[in-house]
């Protein structure tokens, strides 16, 4: 199966080429220039000449604080970009994986989300992703939104990345604690999208299509995260430090972030027969490879 992925250096792109090592599909990453969601012109033509079985809609505008004041620029790229990619799967053909964002959601909810689960972005970043959810759907019916939260993975920057360089020259870390989520391994994402890959290009069911969410099994705050991180990260001679668990209000950020990140994955696992494992092992796994001490 030939999968073409947009973006080249994202975390979830570089899992997907690593996780297919051990397949027989192939990844066609398409980054800029070639492929750049802001020129709407480039996207058509670089997925078409890609001839893909499957698209997988990876890139995105990230930037989640900058993005208050680049308003234009995170529209532009997750919703109008990510709706062109959505019309190019159309015209070819194919189906396509669109990866959102916990973003969507305000973040108050006493529980994990579920895909039904009323949408209310908190600031323009989960704006732009809710936009292009609903782009992506009109533009092609052959579509699953894939949500997903607190990505983390070898590659790329990422929470995990960013504690283990900070302990390497501090004694202690401030970390917030009353923001709680699913920590989620892009290696495991990979897994999970190329069996739903698999399925999507045997099965045209409708029940396949849709919303769902991926994430970690089990939940935990960012400060949790930390401290599990250091507590893995310690025995094997690599950094760590004591956290000091601080509020949001400690924190301040351009852009709020929603207090529960929460997933809830039960549809994905009903559908798909997917569940992706428990964060503390993924999280254990990621931080050996990082380390050196275990390969992807």
């Amino acid at each position: 199966m030939r999968i073409a992925v947009t973006g080249s250096q994202g975390q979830v792109v570089q899992s997907l080429i690593a996780r297919a090592c051990n397949t027989d599909d192939e990844i066609i990453a398409i980054g800029r220039p070639i492929l750049d969601l802001a020129v709407p012109a480039t996207i058509f033509p670089a997925l078409e000449a890609a001839a893909p079985d499957l698209i997988v809609s990876a890139a995105a505008y990230t930037a989640v604080d900058r993005a208050e004041e680049e308003v234009e620029a995170a529209y532009a790229i997750n919703a109008a970009g990510a709706g062109a990619v959505a019309q190019a799967a159309s015209a070819m053909g194919v189906p396509i994986i669109h990866l959102s964002t916990d973003y969507v959601f305000n973040g108050r909810k006493d529980g994990p989300y579920l895909e039904s689960d009323p949408t209310d972005p908190l600031g323009i970043y989960g704006g732009s992703k809710l936009a292009g959810e609903g782009l992506v759907q009109a533009a092609c019916a052959n579509s699953v939104i894939l949500r997903t939260a607190w990505v983390y993975s070898p590659f790329g920057h990422n929470f995990v990345k960013t504690m283990l360089r900070l302990a390497a020259g501090r004694d202690a870390l401030a970390v917030v604690a009353d923001q709680t989520g699913s920590p989620t391994s892009a290696l495991d994402m990979a897994d999970g999208i190329l069996a739903m890959a698999r399925n999507l290009v045997a099965d045209d069911s409708p029940h396949l299509r849709g919303i769902f969410h991926m994430a970690g099994s089990g939940a935990t705050s960012w400060a949790e995260f930390a401290s599990a991180i250091f507590a893995v990260s310690e025995p094997l001679g690599g950094p760590s430090a004591r956290v000091k668990s601080i509020t949001t209000a400690e924190y301040p950020t351009p852009a709020p972030r929603p207090a529960n990140s929460r997933l809830d994955c039960g549809k994905l696992e009903r559908v798909y027969g997917i569940r992706l494992p428990a964060w503390e092992t993924s999280m254990a796994d990621v931080v050996e490879c990082i380390l050196g001490e275990a390969q992807i």
